[in-house]
């Protein structure tokens, strides 16, 4: 079984929502910060949205800051990115991660080096029209 799975991803329509899943197995998912990364084709990784584990404190980049937010509900091992006023330019495959703190460089270093242990394997959201 795989340790992090992400789902929710599919085709949306500008101004429209999608809400991401990242289930966690074989660890509790609350002793961890968590990122939402995305890639677009052609662009580099980016680290959109990271949750701290001690308290929670969250940490977003300025392209989905204000549209997006991130929270956990421990008893289903699950963290989530609600994504609402969405663009064409969302469009990207999205993963979550484990990772270590501190959040902001989790989610600025794209999960490079050792900020990122544990990756799911991705769901992929289209926004068009």
């Amino acid at each position: 079984q795989l340790p992090l799975v992400e789902s929710g991803g599919g085709l949306a329509q500008p101004g429209g929502s999608l809400r991401l899943s990242c289930a966690a197995s074989g660890f509790i998912l609350d002793y961890y910060p968590v990122g939402w990364f995305r890639q677009a084709p052609g662009k580099e990784r980016e680290g959109i949205s990271c949750i701290s584990a001690s308290d929670s404190s969250t940490y977003y980049a300025d392209s989905v800051k204000g549209r997006f937010t991130i929270s956990r509900d421990s008893a289903k091992n699950t963290v989530y990115l609600q994504m609402n006023s969405l663009k064409p330019e969302d469009t990207a495959v999205y993963y979550c991660a484990r990772g270590i703190p501190p959040i902001q460089d989790m989610c600025v270093s794209q999960g490079k080096g050792k900020y990122v242990e544990v990756w799911g394997q991705g769901t992929p959201v289209t926004v068009s029209s």
